[in-house]
């Protein structure tokens, strides 16, 4: 089977209400960024299922994707990201934190510390690596799409490099990577793909003015 990992679209900022944690949902931007997804996927990749995570901004992104791709929409908790209950959330381009603050959030996945939150890294893999074997093991040569986050993303891909825990890369707001999967084995096809984005939308809204 195909594993489309898809990292979730652009989020607002948000500071939660005490005792609560953030979970912002997409600016206007990831919005529109997401339905290009969807069109994409609707086109060249589609899917014949959808996970998501339950946080807000993985959700309206899975939303939009197949609201141009359906597909049965299922949502696992074990998909959720590290910061999930921290009492806020800053998109990464907006951070004003110094250097050395950012290089230690960095590492949250080695050291189970973000920011003033903290999770435990060792539950947090054991986790994310459980939901991908359910998910490849129930979908036998189908293509499912995974919407979640940066943090899950380089905790199953780092696995399937057989990479040091960490963040590796950084994701793109609604990039792919596939994966080819089966019980036990996984390959890496492609990394951070984004040719959705690059569309123009000129041309876009004129051929379908004429459908």
């Amino acid at each position: 089977m195909q594993l489309l990992l898809i990292r979730h679209g652009r989020p607002r900022p948000l500071v939660a209400a005490p005792g609560a944690g953030a979970d912002p949902g997409l600016t206007a931007r990831g919005l529109e960024e997401a339905g290009l997804l969807g069109r994409h996927l609707a086109a060249v990749h589609p899917p014949d299922a959808v996970y998501t995570s339950p946080m807000v901004r993985a959700r309206e992104t899975a939303e939009a994707i197949v609201a141009h791709a359906p597909a049965p929409l299922h949502t696992d908790e074990r998909l959720r990201e590290f910061d999930f209950g921290a009492p806020s959330y800053t998109p990464p381009e907006l951070s004003t934190e110094p250097d050395d603050v950012r290089r230690a959030m960095w590492r949250a996945l080695e050291t189970g510390v973000w920011g003033t939150h903290t999770f435990d890294p060792d539950a947090f893999a054991r986790t994310v690596s459980a939901a991908f074997a359910d998910i490849v093991a129930a979908h036998p040569s189908e293509v499912v799409a995974v919407v979640c986050h940066s943090g899950v993303l380089n905790t199953y891909l780092g696995a399937v490099l057989d990479r040091p825990r960490g963040m590796f890369f950084q994701p793109d707001y609604t990039s792919v990577s596939r994966v080819v999967a089966s019980p036990g084995r996984c390959q890496l096809l492609s990394l951070n793909e984004t040719a959705h984005l690059h569309v123009d939308h000129r041309v876009t809204a004129d051929r379908e003015g004429h459908r």
